[in-house]
């Protein structure tokens, strides 16, 4: 039941975004952008709470949300990270509609929560070379992206 009311908000929030207004669409981008934070938090089947931190203090600081409002859109995010059928569905959004350095720094935060547990899971870097693949990230920048969120991985 709740599964099915997510899936009918996903889809009528994420499907044919040019014809939303525009709070809508920049809360579907907000989700997919949640949704593919959570794709690598599950890349290596072990769901870490710093990579929860991390990825909720992402969300929080690039979109200005309160603490309430980004638990939400990480327990939605979660839930339709679970039940897509592929990346696709967040990509093809975040691709449309994030600007070549709003990309970039969704990548960067990609990295960022792919290195919150220190540890180095190789499914987790294939799913962040994935993601930036499919939004057309050049790779110069892809490699930047890991750089800065190493480095700020190592100052913590």
């Amino acid at each position: 039941m709740v599964l099915r009311s997510v899936q009918r908000f996903f889809q009528e929030r994420l499907s044919e975004p040019e014809r939303r207004p525009a709070a809508d669409r920049e809360h579907a981008l907000r989700l997919a952008a949640a949704a593919l934070l959570f794709e690598v938090v599950r890349a290596d089947a072990d769901v870490r709470n710093s990579e929860r931190t991390v990825m909720r203090t992402a969300i929080q600081s690039v979109f200005g949300l309160s603490d309430g409002e980004a638990l939400e859109l990480l327990d939605l995010a979660e839930e339709e990270s679970r039940a897509a059928s592929s990346l696709y569905q967040f990509t093809s959004l975040v691709d449309e509609g994030f600007s070549a350095d709003e990309k970039k720094r969704l990548v960067e935060l990609l990295w960022m929560v792919s290195f919150a547990d220190t540890e180095k899971h190789a499914e987790e870097e294939h799913i962040v070379r994935k993601i930036a693949g499919l939004l057309h990230v050049p790779h110069p920048d892809f490699i930047d992206a890991k750089i800065r969120a190493r480095s700020r991985a190592d100052t913590k």
